[in-house]
């Protein structure tokens, strides 16, 4: 595996553990938080500007289901003007906006090697493998999209099969299909630690609805950065791009 340097480089990297593989994606979170933070704020940015262009308004809908409360139903929010327009738009460009996201990864590999990050680093995905990265983020969301609506907890076991998916496209500049194949072989041989590692990960990055929504914005990346971290357990620290 010559695009490795696991035991050339001062990368820590995790045990194939859980708990070692958060407690790695925790320490390169803090140190990439900015980071991680301006990731975010673009993607609410984005998908609040695209709102008047498809006539929907999440602050009159966030009032009126606070005013119904329980009385409020799905039904009620399909109904929404512009709702059904808004959640086309919003997951085509939250497509385009996937590589945001992987370059958190790519960020978290140099804050592993202690490499100097720049804001430019943030859009490194765009340059590497973008049209892969798309394809995959497009497969990944059709098929959560029908698990979560088959019940909530098929989406939760399928998890680990796609969680490596992200670093062995940016990092081997494998395909989307190649990707998908050799993250589905580790998660099947590690399935356990890996699906423990998810929803641990999965956790942390909702935990922010707690703070009033607004904290979510803090949190939503570290998924991407235990991504990167149960990578480095698994294959190795890859080298620098």
């Amino acid at each position: 595996m010559d695009n490795f340097t696991e035991f050339e480089t001062p990368a820590n990297i995790p045990s194939k553990e859980a708990g070692s593989i958060i407690s790695h994606a925790l320490e390169i979170f803090k140190n990439t938080f900015l980071y991680c933070f301006l990731a975010v704020v673009i993607y609410f940015l984005l998908s609040y500007l695209i709102q008047p262009v498809t006539g929907f308004n999440s602050t009159m809908l966030m009032e009126e289901i606070k005013e119904r409360g329980n009385g409020y139903s799905y039904n009620d929010l399909i109904a929404t003007p512009g709702v059904v327009a808004y959640g086309g738009v919003s997951f085509f460009v939250g497509l385009l906006l996937a590589p945001i996201f992987v370059g958190l990864i790519y960020i978290a590999n140099k804050s592993n090697f202690r490499k100097t990050i720049t804001v430019s680093d943030l859009f490194f995905a765009y340059r590497q493998n973008f049209v892969h990265i798309f394809i995959y983020a497009l497969i990944t969301q059709i098929v959560l999209t029908i698990a979560f609506l088959m019940c909530f907890l098929p989406a939760i076991l399928i998890l680990p099969f796609f969680f490596l998916g992200y670093p062995i496209l940016i990092f081997e500049n494998a395909g989307a299909i190649d990707a998908l194949k050799k993250s589905f072989n580790i998660a099947q041989e590690n399935y356990g630690t890996l699906l423990l590692t998810a929803l641990l990960a999965a956790l942390i990055s909702i935990a922010g609805i707690v703070l009033c929504c607004v904290g979510i914005y803090l949190t939503i990346p570290f998924f991407y950065i235990a991504m990167y971290s149960a990578y480095c357990a698994y294959l190795g620290a890859p080298r620098q791009l």
